[in-house]
């Protein structure tokens, strides 16, 4: 688990915290987590698919081409003059 620390908080914003913590039975540290998972972690499943479809449907989607493909490659001869004695 990793650590961060949080400099420069403002005071008014720190005492709202630890209000909100308090109304929910948390300590500061446990509400900030709780408030990070809710902003930027935590989607999956059928709500990633549902913001997926929100996010690229229709025209805020992108069309794609597909790249032009060349012929493949000869594979490598690993029998020619490289065995091992």
């Amino acid at each position: 688990m990793a650590t961060l620390t949080i400099r420069n908080l403002d005071d008014g914003l720190k005492e709202r915290l630890r209000i909100r913590a308090a109304m929910h039975g948390h300590s500061m540290e446990e509400e900030a987590r709780v408030i990070l998972k809710q902003a930027v972690g935590g989607v999956s499943g059928a709500a990633l698919w549902t913001l997926s479809r929100e996010l690229f449907d229709g025209s805020k989607g992108v069309e794609l081409t597909h790249a032009p493909r060349e012929a493949d490659r000869p594979a490598p001869d690993f029998g020619s003059g490289h065995e091992r004695a």
